[in-house]
């Protein structure tokens, strides 16, 4: 038996941790890899989405980190194919999102996700502040944060701009304070974790 001290001094798993944020059991997966078959992009990743699961669910800090630090919780396109196919509606792409964060905070993230996680920053700033995707915004800041891509797709910009595809000015939305309000509860939130 585990007295109370010892309870308390044990650190909690990641599974553990998952299911507060989330409330996904990721127990609840027997592991048919209907998930793995489904997704678009299981040919991909490092880790089928059922392997994600399994590292998981085995509880070892080790392999925790394996899948924290693995490619295919950032190349998830949270499609929900695999959750469609789950005989136990295990919510893959609520995981995903809460292992790439918790991936960031540990500074685990794979290098070869170095784009993927410019492109999500960039994607999120502007609608923090306008309330809404701004794309001429987005591409600047993806641009600043990815350098190697500075050039690729530069002839694209006009021929968009001709057509009436981009903005120079953000769109500002009404309630845009209740959109920065929902940012602030979510990082409010996360630094109390």
């Amino acid at each position: 038996m585990v007295s109370s001290s010892q309870h308390n001094s044990r650190s909690v798993s990641l599974w553990e941790q998952l299911y507060e944020f989330s409330g996904e059991k990721v127990a609840n997966c027997y592991q048919c890899g209907k998930c793995s078959a489904g997704c678009p992009l299981a040919g991909e990743m490092d880790y089928a989405p059922n392997q994600i699961i399994r590292l998981l669910q085995l509880g070892i800090p080790e392999l925790e980190k394996k899948a924290l630090g693995s490619l295919s919780i950032w190349l998830c396109l949270t499609c929900e194919t695999c959750v469609a196919r789950c005989p136990k509606e295990v919510d893959l792409p609520k995981i995903m999102d809460f292992l790439r964060q918790e991936s960031l905070k540990r500074g685990l993230a794979h290098p070869e996700a170095k784009n993927i996680i410019a492109f999500h920053k960039a994607f999120l700033d502007p609608v923090k502040y306008t309330g809404r995707a701004y794309e001429v915004g987005l591409i600047a800041d993806y641009k600043a944060r990815s350098p190697r891509s500075v050039f690729q797709d530069v002839l694209t910009a006009p021929k968009l701009f001709l057509r009436g595809k981009l903005n120079l000015f953000p769109h500002l939305i009404k309630g845009r304070s209740q959109v920065a309000k929902i940012f602030e509860r979510a990082m409010k939130k996360e630094n109390k974790k």
